[in-house]
């Protein structure tokens, strides 16, 4: 996963795991599970079945670019890049480690990068990422894949989240953004802040612009645009799960404004349509990105296609003529002016044969080198044994877990490893990470090395681990997988020949974590202090079909 940042020079310069920064993904890759583009002129939605939260889109010139939440996740703030609104590839993080870096070096759930904004001004990527505990802050690059600059604390208070920034005409800089109820006190208005000319610091008193009780409640994560002499702000409102896409307009960027419901999920199966960003193509064609909250799968991102009618935009097919949309699964690609364009998609497997780490992994904060690191053409990767201050077993708090997003409704994961463990109850693990969590692995007994089949159904509630004993470990090479069925049905099973695999008698339903999907991945654990640890080799991770 990308971990580059020039604030850490020193760091990356003994670190080989932060150098991914500017390394782009494969220009070829495709995904074996989950693939938007139809081949045909058309594509089907999601555009990424995979969690990522409250995307934010612009266009440079004939680029596309994307952001999402990350939360407590490390590295954050993924950008994804496209030639076409349908194929994305990921392509470096905007947050090499997240700030305050004291706090987030231990796991902070729920915590972190909500919903940001990225904008294109005066040659520079602009980003503006809320920390719901500590403010808004803004981040600024040259290039989309970095390096980006340190952090730079907008506004301090808590509660404040989903910033987007706004130049007007006369010079002057705006912020639009919302609040948390659990941290402000208060919940489901938006308002509006002047900054500096740096666009660096607020310097003017809030103005509410629009209050949601009692019809709009749980509004939030404004986008601001202006059009036609009208200041437009794009803000989802009903709650993550069961909300709709609303926009509001005025002619003075204080309002009043007026509001519409521009989509919503009507008789779909796409519930929760909302929170996104209107994107204008080269040949002027408007379209819509926006997530839709499916569980342990996360908030998953779908295209929709939009026009405007009488000055308001109307997303998704608006069959019925009302002036509000419903989404599309379905539909002709986005006309870009050129292409087309290679299918592509995120990458997912990783063969661990490079000096950095694959862009698609995530520590559950800040990275320590005494969990792991890439070992390059050595052709793995190495997770030590590592003993954290955590007392309990659970792996809740653990903050050496190394996953990525599930990608796909259906798919299996599966590694090969060699365990070399140097103390009783040393582990390593494929795991299944949510509120609940579930792993196959290995631990070291006093009898010897077991395969071990583990979950903790309420990991979140302080839920103890239940664990099963299979057979003795039979060779130096093992591989592990977990199969990942609808509804987030997890099989796990294990091999010592990549041929014959042994299915744990048990099933394990994915559940989300706290704001984020369920996640898959790896850790490697001791309940031992020393100066020499145990450690797991792995030689190669694979998603594929079930």
């Amino acid at each position: 996963m990308s971990l580059l940042r020039n604030t850490f020079a020193c760091l990356l310069a003994a670190s080989p795991l932060f150098v991914s920064q500017v390394k782009a993904q494969s220009d070829n890759y495709v995904s074996n599970v989950w693939v938007a583009d139809n081949k045909n002129g058309t594509y089907k939605n999601p555009i990424l079945n995979a969690d990522y939260s409250d995307p934010d889109a612009i266009r440079v010139g004939d680029d596309y670019y994307m952001i999402a939440s990350s939360f407590d996740q490390v590295p954050g703030l993924p950008i994804l890049h496209s030639k076409d609104l349908v194929n994305w590839k990921l392509i470096g993080h905007a947050l090499a480690k997240q700030p305050p870096y004291d706090v987030y070096n231990t796991v902070q759930h729920g915590n972190g990068v909500w919903a940001p904004a990225i904008r294109y001004h005066k040659g520079e990527f602009w980003i503006y990422f809320p920390d719901p505990e500590f403010g808004i802050y803004v981040t600024k690059a040259k290039n989309a894949t970095g390096p980006w600059s340190e952090p730079v604390l907008v506004e301090a208070g808590k509660g404040l989240i989903d910033p987007c920034p706004f130049w007007d005409e006369d010079g002057k800089v705006y912020l639009a953004m919302a609040y948390a109820g659990s941290r402000a006190g208060f919940k489901s208005i938006l308002a509006i802040k002047e900054m500096n000319a740096e666009g660096t610091k607020v310097i003017g008193d809030p103005v509410l612009i629009f209050d949601g009780n009692p019809d709009h409640k749980t509004v939030e994560g404004p986008k601001i645009h202006k059009r036609n002499g009208y200041y437009y702000v794009f803000a989802p409102a009903g709650g993550v799960a069961t909300g709709w896409q609303l926009v509001l307009r005025s002619k003075n960027i204080y309002g009043p404004y007026e509001h519409k419901i521009v989509m919503d999920q009507g008789t779909t199966s796409v519930n929760g349509p909302h929170q996104g960003a209107w994107v204008n193509t080269q040949t002027g064609e408007d379209w819509f990105v926006h997530f839709q909250d499916k569980d342990a799968y996360g908030r998953v991102v779908h295209l929709q296609p939009m026009k405007w009618v009488n000055d308001w935009p109307v997303i998704g097919e608006d069959k019925d003529g009302d002036g509000k949309g419903n989404p599309v699964m379905v539909y002709k690609k986005p006309n870009v002016g050129k292409g087309p364009y290679p299918v592509v998609t995120p990458v997912e497997s990783d063969q661990f044969n490079e000096p950095q780490l694959g862009l698609q992994w995530q520590w559950a904060a800040n990275y320590d080198q005494r969990w792991g690191f890439v070992t390059g053409r050595l052709g793995y990767l190495r997770l030590y044994a590592f003993k954290n201050d955590d007392t309990t077993r659970s792996l809740w708090n653990r903050p050496n877990r190394l996953t990525q997003k599930f990608p796909a409704d259906n798919f299996k994961a599966t590694i090969k490893l060699k365990f070399n463990p140097k103390f009783e109850n040393d582990k390593v693990g494929l795991l299944v990470m949510g509120q609940s969590y579930a792993y196959i692995g290995i631990r070291k007994t006093k009898d010897g090395n077991f395969i071990s089949y583990v979950n903790n159904k309420a990991a979140n509630k302080k839920g103890r681990e239940e664990e099963l004993l299979m057979d003795a470990v039979k060779s130096d090479d093992i591989y592990l997988r977990v199969e990942v069925k609808e509804k987030g049905i997890c099989t796990f099973s294990y091999s010592f020949d990549n041929k014959k695999f042994t299915i744990i008698p048990r099933t394990f339903t994915a559940t989300p974590g706290q704001w984020i999907g369920a996640k898959v991945g790896m850790f490697c654990t001791s309940e031992t202090k020393t100066n020499d640890a145990g450690y797991a080799d792995i030689d190669w991770f694979v998603i594929d079909k079930n």
